[in-house]
């Protein structure tokens, strides 16, 4: 007997601790470095806001798809175990290689971000032992530093176990609320504050619906956060048919915070007059964050103290929820053999799964050397693989319903489902297709073509281990239990043992 088999994920996580988990992996350091940077001056404050509401609006019917999918099959895993039961181990693999790389490059992104808030903080502090420029970002041997010490001291929290990180996860989302409540009260408290800033509307360079479409395109990287729920389904402490408010609270906590900051940096003085700011500290070789700026108007010096504490809180809750998100994910394509058995081992101590984390950190690891701007192209790609998760996840809980009996107001969850379906399709689309306002830049297609490519590589030089195991043994392993039934036509279906071959059809229980 293995030792995942022996061993099982610690039942620890309480509702405020995954509420905690999807808010904190929402609201990362995008909230703080985009308004300046993207949301104000390409979709302009009006733009911005309906592109978020919009985008919550349709997630959310993509949040109850993963909630029916969770009450089926709470494992850990998420998106990739669902596609497993939907359309089985090809499919699952292909979602799982499309959302690993994602969720390691966002815990890579807030890593990288340390070093721009303590530019911010402390000045030159970390800025020594120049090593080299990549794409425009100089790596500093003290910021390499820093963010191998928080790598590390992140990797360890969770490697002792998710009862911990669990209960840090809602301190640091506390922190991350009343730090950016108390930036939006400062900033809208100003004499120089008025409505009248917030024009225009709309960014003059871009039609009235680009400009919502564009955030509306990179919503599912904005709110990606919520989907670290169903990964973590296997150490819930309570019902699993609580995680669809869990996640839907989550997201439009998420959209109202995402709001507060926006409007924090378009309202303290005239926004274009703000932008310019930051032009100019870009040319004269400045670091430009238009949220420290609107901080310091509002508080003076000691508006970097209130920021550092909505930005930490952002940045550490991210790093924080998506290791545990990583290592799940990786543990559940380890269990159906699609990834080496290695990774699934779960410590005999902590109840974790250890060696899937240590494989995270040491990924992670290459961020502080790769530079910022590297690590950004790969987030912009990493929304596409997002999509293909949502789109999995959406279509399997579409099958389910459809294969399964006792199903109550199966009309208005197949609604739900065709809903999720269309918008992670759009998503899709809008991020891939040339022409489009949220197109992805020409480097992350090229780190898109590149994962790809290694995504055959991976598939084919370990397909021999999975493909001849039977069904069962591999739905088992998957699904935690031989019971569950599957919704596709299996190439391997003997069964395992006294367990019975497998079944296309089942009670769905509400």
């Amino acid at each position: 007997m293995s030792q995942t088999e022996q061993v099982k994920l610690e039942k620890s996580l309480s509702p405020a601790q995954v509420w905690a988990l999807a808010l904190g992996s929402i609201v990362g350091w995008g909230c703080f470095v985009l308004p300046g940077d993207m949301f104000l001056p390409q979709a302009g404050p009006l733009g911005t806001l309906i592109g978020f509401g919009l985008g919550a609006f349709l997630l959310c019917f993509v949040a109850v798809c993963y909630s029916y999918m969770i009450k089926y099959a709470p494992v850990a895993g998420g998106a990739f175990a669902y596609a497993y039961v939907g359309f089985g181990p090809t499919a699952a693999f292909v979602c799982g290689w499309a959302l690993v790389l994602g969720y390691i490059a966002i815990i890579g992104i807030d890593i990288a971000a340390l070093a721009l808030i303590f530019r911010f903080l402390f000045p030159g502090v970390f800025e020594f032992g120049a090593l080299y420029t990549i794409a425009g970002w100089d790596v500093y041997t003290g910021e390499v530093l820093l963010m191998t010490g928080a790598t590390l001291l992140f990797g360890w929290l969770n490697y002792r176990g998710v009862s911990f990180a669990g209960k840090l996860q809602v301190v640091l989302a506390f922190l991350l609320t009343i730090g950016i409540i108390s930036l939006f009260a400062g900033t809208a408290s100003q004499e120089t504050a008025h409505l009248s800033n917030l024009t225009p509307l709309f960014s003059e360079h871009r039609s009235t619906v680009a400009c919502v479409l564009l955030i509306l395109a990179i919503s599912p990287f904005l709110f990606v956060g919520f989907d670290t729920v169903p990964q973590a389904a296997e150490e819930f402490s309570f019902e699993p048919s609580r995680a669809r408010n869990i996640m839907i609270i989550a997201i439009i906590c998420g959209v109202i915070l995402y709001s507060l900051v926006t409007l924090s940096v378009g309202i303290v003085i005239p926004y274009p007059e703000m932008l310019a700011r930051m032009d100019a500290l870009r040319l004269s070789g400045g670091t430009a964050w238009a949220t420290g700026e609107a901080a310091t108007i509002a508080f003076g010096k000691f508006g970097a103290v209130v920021l550092s504490c909505a930005v930490m809180g952002a940045v550490c809750t991210g790093i924080n929820g998506f290791y545990i998100a990583t290592s799940r994910l990786l543990l559940s394509m380890a269990r159906g053999r699609i990834l080496p058995a290695w990774f699934g081992d779960i410590h005999p101590k902590y109840r974790s799964p250890y060696k899937a984390i240590l494989f995270t950190i040491v990924i992670v690891l290459l961020t502080p050397f790769a530079g910022r701007s590297v690590v950004g192209w790969i987030v912009d790609m990493s929304s596409v693989g997002t999509g293909i998760g949502y789109l999995f996840t959406c279509l399997a809980a579409r099958r389910v319903l459809l294969g399964s009996t006792g199903v109550s107001d199966k009309a208005t969850r197949l609604f739900c489902c065709s809903v999720g379906t269309l918008t992670a399709v759009m998503c899709i689309v809008l991020l891939l297709v040339p022409g489009s306002p949220a197109h992805i830049s020409v480097a992350s297609q090229w780190c898109l073509v590149v994962w790809v490519a290694m995504g055959f590589f991976f598939y084919f030089s370990n397909r021999s281990v999975w493909v001849k195991l039977p069904e069962v043994e591999l739905r088992s392993n998957v699904l935690g239990s031989a019971d569950i039934p599957v919704f596709f036509k299996p190439r391997n279906p003997q069964p395992m043992g006294n367990a019975e071959p497998v079944r296309v059809r089942s009670e769905y229980k509400d």
